[in-house]
C-alpha cells in the first residue's frame, strides 16, 4: 500500500489543489512507513483517518443525488464533470481511511499479542 500512496502523492501535482492532496496521501504513506518501521503509535493513523473522513463528508454534499454513472466515475481518467471528479476523490479519501483503519487493526494486534521469552 505504501507504493499505491507513493504513486497517489506523484499524479497530484498536475491537480489543481495539489498540496491538500499531496499532505493526505503523504500522510497515510508516512503511517505506512512508521509501522513498517516499528514506530507507529495509533494517534497518526487514527488523526489521519478521521480528517480523510470528515473532508471526504464535506465533499459528500455535492455528489449524493446527481446519479452519475459508475463507468464514468471509474470507465476514463478524463473529468467528465464536477461530480464525477468530486466522487473520484472521495474514493481516494475513504480508501485512505480504511487503510488507516486496517493500521490501526494491525496495531491492536500487535499490541495484544503476548511477548514470547
Amino acid at each position: 500500500m505504501a507504493i499505491v500512496l507513493m504513486l497517489c502523492v506523484a499524479v497530484q501535482y498536475n491537480d489543481p489543489d495539489p498540496v491538500r492532496w499531496m499532505t493526505i496521501y503523504g500522510l497515510a504513506l508516512a503511517a505506512c512507513l512508521l509501522f513498517v518501521s516499528g514506530k507507529l503509535r495509533w494517534p497518526f493513523p487514527a488523526a489521519v483517518g478521521a480528517a480523510a473522513l470528515l473532508w471526504a463528508a464535506t465533499i459528500a454534499p455535492r455528489v449524493i443525488g446527481t446519479n452519475e454513472p459508475m463507468n464514468e466515475v471509474f470507465g476514463t481518467m478524463r473529468m467528465v464533470s464536477e461530480a464525477v471528479e468530486e466522487a473520484r476523490e472521495i474514493g481516494g479519501l475513504l480508501i485512505v481511511a480504511f487503510w488507516m483503519l486496517i493500521l490501526l487493526l494491525a496495531l491492536r494486534k500487535q499490541i495484544s499479542q503476548p511477548v514470547s521469552s
